[in-house]
């Protein structure tokens, strides 16, 4: 595919995050699975596509940091609902030794919540079939809730038969969800309607319990095209006939792994946006995520990418 003109939405929520650093300090900044790949994916693609952020936020100073530090990144705010009175969610990250990390949230109450339920959802939602690219994940899944979700699910069919094509992250997050079994119809249904799956096999395994990622793999022989993102392991890649295992780059010093499955994602579909065979795909992916997870927070600095 052609990457001059592409028109690319991604579907998610944006929170405030706190890096919390050994000394007991807060570092503040913006984050979340979904705006993190659209960055790196607006940095990827440059001027040849137009990457565009579906959200909701509220009216408030952190809200107007977050859209203007997208615009700075090149991101399109048309779809960014902004709702009164109401607030984005926020999260802690807490990292060990090892650069593993854990997360606290604050997010119940953020206005993301409600993105697809407002009266501008409507227009937004009919826009949305005539991209080229709709990508979202398990978490936008989980934070739009129930009617929003429906009507996600409702408008996958006619943007493919527009032409779309559907990218599924399937960052699969329990606390989020009433239930492993409301999650697993969610994804169970989502998948059906996915073109390129980008598939993390710990969040498999703790979803549907599959052993191994050749068990992933064989789980959904009707998916044109699946990676599973096995973490410092080799990747896997199926693409039509072709079957591909794929090396990470080693990385000596892990400083945090936040955002390395958001900024693999985004750089392997920009690579195979712009006409890159999966394997050169995944090989960019790596490289990414090898440098994220270098620095501290989701986001590095531009001029490390």
């Amino acid at each position: 595919m052609n990457t001059a003109n592409l028109r690319i939405a991604l579907i998610g929520e944006c929170m405030i995050e706190l890096q919390h650093r050994a000394d007991g300090s807060l570092q503040q900044s913006f984050g979340g699975d979904t705006l993190n790949s659209a960055v790196y994916l607006a940095r990827e693609l440059g001027e040849d596509a137009r990457v565009d952020y579906v959200t909701a936020l509220g009216d408030d100073s952190f809200s107007d940091a977050m859209c203007q530090a997208w615009a700075a990144e090149g991101i399109g705010l048309d779809k960014v609902q902004r709702l009164p009175g109401r607030l984005p969610g926020l999260y802690c990250i807490q990292t060990d030794e090892r650069g593993e990390r854990r997360f606290l949230y604050w997010r119940n109450e953020a206005a993301v919540r409600d993105c697809f339920n407002t009266p501008a959802a409507g227009a937004i939602l009919a826009q949305l079939r005539d991209y080229d690219v709709l990508y979202f994940s398990g978490i936008t899944l989980a934070v739009l809730g129930e009617a929003g979700r429906a009507r996600l699910l409702e408008l996958l069919p006619e943007a493919r038969r527009h032409g779309a094509r559907v990218v599924f992250d399937n960052n699969y997050r329990p606390r989020l969800w009433a239930s492993v079994e409301q999650a697993r119809q969610a994804y169970q249904q989502v998948l059906e309607q996915v073109d390129l799956a980008l598939l993390t096999l710990d969040d498999e395994q703790a979803l549907f319990g599959h052993a191994d990622a050749e068990a992933v793999l064989a789980a959904y022989p009707g998916l044109a095209e699946v990676v599973v993102k096995c973490g410092a392991q080799p990747c896997w890649v199926r693409c039509g006939e072709g079957l591909y295992q794929v090396a990470a780059q080693r990385v000596e010093k892990v400083v945090d792994t936040t955002a390395a499955g958001d900024s693999f994602s985004a750089a392997y579909l920009a690579a195979r946006l712009s006409g890159q065979e999966p394997v050169s795909a995944a090989e960019a992916g790596h490289r990414l995520a090898a440098r994220v997870i270098q620095y501290p927070g989701a986001l590095i600095p531009r001029h490390s990418v």
